[in-house]
């Protein structure tokens, strides 16, 4: 959306006002008058004068402000959201993008350490994506994106944040699972394994039933003081773990 131009503006400013005086003439225009002589005269043109540029005022100030003030308000709040929006979700699917990400992430570990307790960063792969994309299009790869997001996004809790970083990369930062590294690794194995199911389940796209799989990369965060660098390199790690070893997901560990 173009925000409205000065030119655009200038021009609704001057015809409101033409259109105002040419009313409000026409209104005192016809107010009978009986005064007589220069003095009265003059009176008469004073007091037209004065009431012109009062009516005028009056007149003009609502019509402007609706018609000028605040369109040019609505239109530049708009496009400022757009531009807010696209610096920090993904286009295509509406998640959180990679420089959003980073700010959660930031904020994430230093919750869980300042807390004590464990979150999680979690990164998926899709398997069997690129095959479909190449073989029915890449509207049939976006709609699967969608699909996706849609999902993940539908099965996560309020708290946790769902972002695509490019491609057919996704990733979910976790927050307060557990105090106990036992228990929060039995709580992200869960939620690991149910976003493995939904992912599997059978896309519809044009009549065709398209399956995509996922690889799944775990790395904890609050149990030491890491970089979103470090965090994100180690979930990477623990992804590729998983698709090279054909395994539904991993958890990075130092070896």
């Amino acid at each position: 959306m173009n925000i409205l131009t000065i030119g655009k503006l200038t021009s609704r400013i001057a015809i409101i006002v033409a259109v105002v005086e040419l009313f409000i003439m026409l209104i005192l225009g016809n107010i009978p008058h009986e005064m007589e002589g220069e003095n009265m005269l003059f009176s008469r043109l004073l007091l037209l004068s004065v009431s012109n540029a009062v009516l005028l005022v009056i007149f003009t100030s609502p019509l402007i402000y609706f018609w000028v003030v605040k369109p040019f308000i609505d239109e530049r709040d708009t496009a400022i959201a757009k531009i807010s929006s696209l610096a920090h979700y993904d286009e295509l699917t509406n998640l959180a993008n990679r420089r959003l990400i980073n700010q959660n992430l930031k904020v994430l570990l230093a919750h869980c350490i300042r807390r004590k307790i464990y979150g999680a960063l979690i990164m998926i792969d899709l398997d069997n994506f690129k095959p479909i994309n190449d073989t029915y299009g890449h509207d049939a790869g976006d709609a699967i994106l969608v699909e996706i997001a849609n999902r993940l996004t539908s099965a996560m809790r309020d708290e946790d944040v769902v972002g695509r970083i490019g491609g057919d990369e996704f990733v979910i930062l976790i927050d307060s699972l557990d105090e106990n590294k036992q228990a929060a690794t039995k709580k992200v194995l869960q939620m690991s394994e149910m976003l493995h199911n939904i992912i599997k389940q059978p896309l519809k796209y044009s009549g065709e039933t398209l399956l995509v799989g996922s690889s799944i990369g775990i790395a904890f965060l609050g149990s030491d003081n890491i970089t979103i660098d470090t965090a994100f390199k180690r979930a990477d790690t623990a992804m590729y773990e998983a698709k090279e070893s054909n395994e539904k997901h991993a958890i990075f560990s130092e070896k």
